[in-house]
């Protein structure tokens, strides 16, 4: 059987869990909620970068993304900080989810990836 590892294993959560050469990652929320959407969004993006490193891979293998957004008017914004980010050419599948709300009230987004190594 393959190994499971761990990065940043908490009592509720893990911040990535690697296994059986697939990267999974928890829903990554903003740092600073005095921001709008396009840079709460490149905030999460960052971090999704950072853990996938940890991990041994990048956003080149990202097999899949799931966005929650609390406002559908923040799609335009969001959308502009992801297509920045986006390497041409390794567009991931994505599905995009309007959500009522998220733990904090301040978030305007939350993405979740999963990712090759």
């Amino acid at each position: 059987m393959a190994a499971i590892q761990r990065l940043d294993c908490g009592s509720r959560l893990s911040e990535a869990v690697v296994h059986n050469g697939t990267v999974y990652l928890a829903g990554q929320v903003p740092e600073d909620t005095s921001v709008g959407a396009k840079e709460q969004t490149a905030s999460v993006l960052k971090q999704i970068d950072e853990l996938l490193a940890r991990a041994g891979t990048d956003k080149t293998k990202i097999l899949s993304a799931q966005v929650f957004l609390v406002d559908k008017a923040d799609f335009p914004a969001m959308n502009e900080a992801w297509d920045e980010w986006v390497p041409a050419g390794h567009a991931p599948t994505r599905a995009t989810v309007g959500v009522t709300w998220l733990a904090d009230p301040g978030w305007k987004v939350e993405i979740v990836v999963t990712a090759a190594l």
